[in-house]
């Protein structure tokens, strides 16, 4: 996580907000051009989070949600005005992206597997996002009209070439996505909070709710390309995580569904 120091005028923030901005050092810590993020140096420390109007809604749910779990971190305030704003207590630690874990990449990936079995093997009954797969689907479908296809993060062994090939397999076989387990939705290296390799909480759960394991799974193998630069760990990540919870043919299909963003 970069951060860059900032001057802000604290007027055009909510009342609210003012008071927690107000004397502490500032710091830009955005890595979206949609989502504005200053981290809070004061207390323990807080991340201030904004985007365009009911684009926070859905994080906001899920990290009450996670952190009632004591999964994630505290929402001090969450406002819907002219646009939205999340405030949230920082999580101790640094992100999975940390070069002292990638040093250490088999025990990275035991870890990071190990967390995501714990994660998908948590009661749902009272989560605030039931339809995930639908909303999944639905976004898919949403940016197959829209021609917001791009495959330029996919690698080729994914075997999606062109919009048409990826959707063929949606249509046909997007009915098999399930909807029974807790999903963080965007299980990525970058979102795993580790305090000396300690699990300390997940953040950016704007993708959560209950859907498939599949789409975690995903994500999973493809953060561990992409921030490992290798291919080599997937085995060790599936036998981590549990091979006998892991079908190739979902993989396919989620990867069909993810390559319309």
């Amino acid at each position: 996580m970069t951060l860059t120091p900032i001057g802000i005028n604290i007027s055009t923030y909510p009342a609210e907000i003012q008071p927690m901005l107000t004397g502490a050092k500032l710091y830009d810590s955005s890595c979206s051009p949609i989502a504005k993020v200053i981290f809070i140096d004061k207390d323990a420390g807080y991340f201030l989070k904004s985007m365009p109007k009911g684009l926070l809604e859905r994080q906001a749910a899920m990290t009450r949600y996670f952190h009632s779990k004591g999964l994630s971190s505290k929402v001090i305030s969450y406002i819907s005005d002219e646009q939205d704003w999340l405030l949230m207590e920082k999580i101790n630690g640094d992100d999975g992206t940390t070069a002292k874990y990638l040093e250490q990449p088999e025990r990275l990936v035991d870890i990071f597997a190990e967390i995501l079995s714990v994660l998908h093997s948590s009661d749902f009954s009272d989560c605030p996002v039931q339809n995930h797969t639908e909303l999944y689907l639905a976004k898919a479908a949403y940016n197959l009209r829209n021609d917001l296809f791009d495959k330029s993060d996919f690698p080729d062994s994914f075997g999606y070439k062109n919009a048409e090939d990826a959707w063929a397999v949606v249509e046909k076989y997007g009915h098999l996505l399930q909807r029974n387990t807790l999903l963080h939705g965007d299980y990525c290296l970058p979102n795993i909070m580790f305090d000396n390799w300690q699990f300390s909480g997940f953040i950016d759960l704007d993708g959560g709710g209950v859907g498939d394991r599949h789409v975690d799974i995903f994500w999973g193998l493809w953060t561990l390309i992409y921030n490992l630069k290798t291919d080599k760990y997937r085995s060790r990540f599936i036998d981590a995580y549990g091979r006998s919870k892991v079908d190739e043919d979902m993989l396919k299909i989620v990867g069909a569904v993810e390559v319309f963003g």
